[in-house]
């Protein structure tokens, strides 16, 4: 059957009125089977809150101040009642709903809209090139909508269409409405990327014909965060003696039962469990992965976020050295902006290296054109620890010790590729012997774009101590505890990987508003409002005008005037997008904040560019540090 718009609309009403997944998963795979296949791809793509599928190159590029023009000129509604109407559902497209509703009645009572007509609507507003075409192009189609259509049009646009549906559960409609394995969904949308080609395959039972692409980020593989030593250990040793139990139990060979050999402290526990581990640098860069080597594309090279955006116009000099890779592979690393000549420890060593502050490499973030000065007065290498697809294979199921391998072999292939200046080849290099930070020659002498990160087995408690002491000299975050046994779990976060950090508590927290400051920053949106994730909801848990830059405010300040829902003068509501890491004294209970709590004292750490709102730090963590105190 043909897809109307406005049965795809009510059908994810009935998403949002239920909390059950099951109950989710039958409605859209019910709605998914009862349509023609290119429309089921379609509206699945719709459902998991996108436009367009990951690996196409196109973007609306639109924007909640884009919309909010246009909503006011089709309601024309005042600022005060879409102020109203927002602040009612804390949503752009169900207040849309609400103010459409009241100035159009029952007008557009028989919808017409399909989905193959929004899709071709989605297409032109990409390919526009001005804002005012976009802009045209968007009242155009809402025009044509009915309130209802409207509101789920607006919140595909903006990427979030708050149903409580996440890509994985449509991915398990997708296998209910075809009658195909889960497993063979998963398994072809890694390989794949694009979630309506796979429903394509699905519904012709052609799952097994799908192939490796490059060019679409892979969910990245998280760790946990532990305070103490002490901690690190306990959580390790539990997390490895839970696995060498249940494999105990399925083998039936007791002599693989964790050792404990308790010493006073749970920091002095060791055993077997606690060998099968790696320490390695946790460091203040851009997390990133790395595509290249496509025959099919020779030359290019896809740089992807942690949020799944593409860095690759930032790094220029990463494309230029990754561009001659001859084998297809995808990469796990850290972008570091990178002193060759500087020290890795204490001593100013000429030639041995060491990354540079965060704050160095943060003016590349976002730029589609860098300069000759920033990639002077920022090198930058990509540092690598992991290898998640080479010579034909995915090796995410592979454990850690069998893909550090094999990217050791590779970086000793590949890193003369990626020398700057002299071409020379390098000394050779004991890689996995010991914590040396020394990349490379001299930069006169050329150094390496890739450079592998160090890693050594953890034999005890007072090396994991020392470790983190070094790393910290090293002007790194602190230290990384690796199982050398685990798979690389797709955007999944477990007690394999271990962060261990010691700071003074942060969060990382979105901006809900920004407004204007006062004396010399009169006209400069400086002080911002921000929340912390309660469930689906944002819940505003303090204000910060401290610790950014003023080339940063000003960054900020145009930022939000794009992107702002609402103006009320000196204060705005914006897109809930960009995501802070803030420190504070304590927090407090308080009226002030709809969270009931407040930050006492907070100041801005950095922006977190390379951090989606999904994964900034939830209400719960915040009554954790409450009472805690």
């Amino acid at each position: 059957m043909t897809g109307s718009f406005a049965a795809f609309a009510e059908r994810c009403e009935q998403l949002t009125a239920t909390s059950r997944k099951l109950e989710k998963r039958a409605l859209m795979g019910e709605y998914l089977r009862s349509l023609e296949a290119h429309d089921a791809a379609r509206a699945a793509l719709y459902f998991s809150g996108k436009p367009f599928p990951e690996t196409a190159a196109r973007q609306l590029n639109v924007g909640g101040a884009l919309l909010s023009r246009v909503l006011a000129e089709l309601s024309k509604a005042s600022q005060a009642a879409m102020h109203t109407a927002y602040l009612r559902h804390g949503d752009l497209g169900a207040a849309a709903h609400d103010l459409l509703i009241a100035v159009w009645g029952r007008r557009n009572v028989d919808p017409t809209l399909s989905l193959a007509e929004v899709d071709a609507a989605f297409a032109a507003v990409a390919d526009a090139q001005k804002a005012a075409v976009k802009q045209k192009l968007v009242e155009e189609l809402l025009e044509r909508a009915t309130p209802l259509e409207a509101k789920y049009i607006i919140k595909i646009i903006l990427g979030d269409l708050r149903t409580g549906v996440k890509q994985s559960l449509v991915e398990e409609a997708i296998a209910a409405a075809y009658e195909a394995p889960l497993s063979a969904v998963r398994r072809a949308m890694t390989l794949n990327g694009d979630l309506a080609e796979v429903l394509m395959l699905a519904a012709k039972g052609r799952l097994e014909d799908a192939r490796m692409k490059l060019f679409h980020p892979l969910g990245f593989m998280l760790a946990s965060p532990v305070a103490t030593v002490e901690e690190a250990l306990e959580r390790f040793i539990e997390e490895e003696s839970s696995e060498l139990e249940a494999a105990a139990h399925e083998t039936g060979d007791s002599s693989q039962a964790p050792v404990a050999m308790a010493q006073g402290t749970k920091a002095q526990t060791i055993g077997p469990p606690i060998l099968g581990a790696q320490i390695e640098d946790k460091y203040d860069g851009v997390r990133a992965q790395i595509h290249c080597g496509d025959p099919e594309q020779p030359g290019r090279v896809a740089l992807f976020s942690r949020t799944r955006e593409d860095m690759t116009p930032s790094f220029p000099e990463i494309v230029e050295a990754f561009g001659s890779f001859q084998e297809p592979v995808i990469l796990d690393g850290e972008i570091l902006a990178w002193n060759p000549n500087g020290s890795s420890g204490g001593d100013p060593t000429p030639g041995s290296g060491r990354a540079l502050p965060f704050t160095t490499l943060q003016p590349r973030l976002g730029r589609k054109q860098v300069t000759a000065k920033m990639r002077q007065e920022a090198p930058v290498v990509f540092m690598t620890f992991d290898l998640l697809y080479a010579a034909g294979t995915l090796l995410l199921e592979r454990p850690l010790a069998e893909r550090r391998q094999a990217l050791v072999d590779l970086v000793t292939r590949e890193e003369t590729r990626t020398i700057v200046g002299n071409q020379s080849a390098l000394a050779p290099q004991n890689r996995q012997a010991t914590l040396q930070f020394d990349p490379p020659q001299a930069a006169e002498a050329g150094f390496p774009r890739l450079v592998l990160a160090p890693a050594v087995k953890l034999q005890s408690a007072e090396q994991l101590e020392q470790a983190y002491v070094d790393a910290r000299a090293r002007g790194n975050e602190g230290v990384m505890l690796k199982a050398q046994g685990s798979a690389y779990l797709l955007g999944r976060r477990g007690l394999a990987w271990l962060k261990l950090k010691r700071e003074l508590a942060t969060l990382d927290v979105v901006v809900t508003a920004a407004e204007y400051g006062h004396g010399k920053r009169a006209g400069i949106l400086s002080d911002y409002t921000f929340a912390v994730r309660d469930a689906e909801d944002l819940k505003n848990i303090g204000k910060a005008y401290s610790g950014l830059t003023d080339a940063e405010i000003a960054t900020l300040t145009e930022f939000f005037k794009k992107h702002t829902l609402e103006d009320f003068g000196s204060v705005r509501t914006v897109e809930p997008i960009v995501v802070l890491e803030v420190a504070f004294n304590n927090v407090m209970r308080s009226d002030r904040h709809n969270s009931g709590f407040a930050l006492r004292f907070p100041r801005i750490i950095r922006i977190r560019n390379d951090k989606p709102v999904s994964e900034i730090d939830t209400i719960e963590r915040v009554a954790e540090i409450y009472h805690s105190q």
